[in-house]
C-alpha cells in the first residue's frame, strides 16, 4: 500500500518556490471537462483552457486512454531512436498542413527557438554569415528563452540578463509600411503571430500578412508564423494562417497541440528542413512516445469539421454575450478575437484593471485570464458544453456587477 500524499496547501508556495509567479489563493485538484474542483471542494467553471493549452477541457476520454494506453507501452527511448507514436503524428500534421518535415520538442519557446535557428542556418548556408537579421512585431510574445524573448519586443520580459542577441528589430504590429522600411538583404525572417496572443488578442491584418509574405519573398528571407497560442483549432481553424489565405515557410505549434501534456511541434518544408542535418539542433524529450501519443488523439478529435465548426459556434454564443455585458455595465470597449481566443478591451474607466476583474471572477468560481493589463482573455475548451459557457457568463456577470457597483 502506498504511504498518504503529505498535506499541502497554498502557503507552500512561497516557502519553497522560486517567486516567479503568484498563484491565486485556490489549489485545483481536479479537473472534468470545463469543471475544476479546488482542495476545499469548490466547483469552478473554466474559461482559462490552461492559458490556451485545454484544448479538449480536463481528462478527456480519449486523451486519459491514449496516455494510459502508451504508459504501459514505452515511455521513452531517446532520439538515437524513432518511436511510433512519434511517426503517426508527424504524419497527422503533414498531411493537415502545408508542412513536409516536423521537428517535435516541448514548449512553444524550445519550437520557436528551433525556428529562428533554422531560419539562420538557412541564411547562413545559403548567402553567407551577414544575412542573420530577424524581424518582430512589439508586443509580440515568443517564449522565455534568451534568444525568444529577445524576439519578443516586450523590454520587461527581456531587460536585465545581460547583452541581447544581436541582429533583431521590432516593428508596430500590423504596420505593412514599418516593415517595408525595416527589411532587407540583411534580413533571414520575420516572425508574427497570426493573432497576438499575450499583446492583448490582436487580429492581424489580411494585408498586413500578405505584404509580409510578398516582401519576404523579395528579399529571400523566411516567413515563421508562431501559432503556439492561435493553433490546433483555437481559431475555427486548424491553424489560424488559414483564415488570411498566407502560407509560411516555418510554422509553431505547442500548447493545445498536447491538450495538457507538454509538446511542441516545429513544421516546414523538405528544402529548409534538410539545413537542420544530422547534429545541427536537438533535443532530449522531443518526440516522447507518451507526449506525441496524446498529440495523435488531439488531431483527431479537434482536426474534423465538427469541432472546428463547433468552435465558431461557440465564439458567437461568447461574443453576444460578452459585448452586451460589456456595454450593460460600461466595462469593455470591444470585444475581439477569432473562436475561442477572445479578448474583451477594458474602457478607458477600467483600463490597467484586468487583474482586478480576474480576481471578482475567481470570487464568483470562475476562471479568466488576461492578455496585460487592458484585456481580460477567453480561452475555454474547444468542446465546452453551451450549458458551461452559460453558467460562466452568468457568473462572470455577478462578478461584473459586484465590480462596477463597489
Amino acid at each position: 500500500m502506498s504511504a498518504p500524499h503529505a498535506q499541502v496547501e497554498r502557503a507552500d508556495f512561497d516557502q519553497f518556490m522560486v517567486p516567479n509567479y503568484a498563484p491565486a489563493a485556490f489549489i485545483p485538484v481536479r479537473g472534468q471537462g470545463s469543471r475544476v474542483w479546488d482542495q476545499s471542494g469548490r466547483e469552478l467553471v473554466d474559461f482559462s483552457g490552461g492559458i490556451a493549452v485545454n484544448v479538449l477541457g480536463h481528462c478527456h476520454p480519449a486523451l486519459v486512454g491514449a496516455l494510459t494506453e502508451q504508459a504501459s507501452k514505452l515511455w521513452h527511448v531517446s532520439n538515437v531512436f524513432t518511436n511510433e507514436p512519434t511517426l503517426r503524428l508527424a504524419q497527422k500534421l503533414v498531411d493537415a498542413t502545408f508542412a513536409e518535415r516536423v521537428f517535435f520538442c516541448n514548449s512553444g519557446a524550445e519550437a520557436n527557438e528551433a525556428a529562428f535557428k533554422l531560419a539562420r542556418r538557412v541564411a547562413h548556408d545559403r548567402f553567407g554569415d551577414e544575412k542573420y537579421e530577424i524581424i518582430a512585431a512589439l508586443n509580440s510574445f515568443h517564449g522565455r528563452t534568451l534568444f525568444t524573448v529577445s524576439v519578443g519586443g516586450q523590454a520587461k520580459y527581456s531587460d536585465g540578463f545581460g547583452p541581447k542577441i544581436q541582429g533583431i528589430s521590432h516593428i508596430p504590429f500590423n504596420d505593412l509600411d514599418a516593415l517595408r522600411a525595416a527589411i532587407s538583404d540583411r534580413t533571414c525572417a520575420v516572425v508574427l503571430e497570426p493573432i497576438q496572443g499575450e499583446g492583448g488578442v490582436l487580429l492581424a491584418e489580411q494585408s498586413f500578412l500578405q505584404g509580409a509574405r510578398e516582401l519576404c519573398d523579395a528579399h529571400n528571407a523566411l516567413l515563421i508564423f508562431d501559432e503556439v497560442q492561435s493553433g490546433m483549432g483555437r481559431s475555427g481553424e486548424l491553424f489560424a494562417h488559414t483564415h488570411f489565405g498566407v502560407t509560411p515557410d516555418i510554422l509553431t505549434s505547442a500548447k493545445s497541440l498536447g491538450g495538457g501534456f507538454p509538446i511542441a511541434a516545429m513544421l516546414t518544408t523538405t528544402d529548409l528542413a534538410k539545413h537542420f542535418s544530422v547534429g545541427v539542433h536537438g533535443t532530449t524529450y522531443g518526440g516522447n512516445p507518451l507526449a506525441c501519443a496524446v498529440g495523435c488523439a488531439v488531431m483527431d478529435v479537434v482536426n474534423t469539421r465538427e469541432t472546428l465548426d463547433g468552435v465558431k459556434a461557440r465564439h458567437q454564443r461568447f461574443r453576444t454575450a460578452l459585448e452586451r455585458i460589456g456595454q450593460q455595465y460600461g466595462l469593455f470597449s470591444e470585444v475581439r478575437g477569432l473562436g475561442l481566443l477572445i479578448g474583451c478591451v477594458l474602457a478607458d474607466a477600467w483600463k490597467g484593471k484586468a487583474k482586478d476583474v480576474l480576481v471578482a471572477a475567481e470570487k464568483e468560481a470562475l476562471m479568466v485570464l488576461q492578455a496585460g493589463p487592458d484585456v481580460v482573455r477567453f480561452a475555454p475548451s474547444l468542446v465546452i458544453e453551451e450549458a458551461d459557457i452559460d453558467e460562466g457568463l452568468a457568473r462572470f456577470e455577478r462578478a461584473v456587477v459586484k465590480l462596477t457597483s463597489a
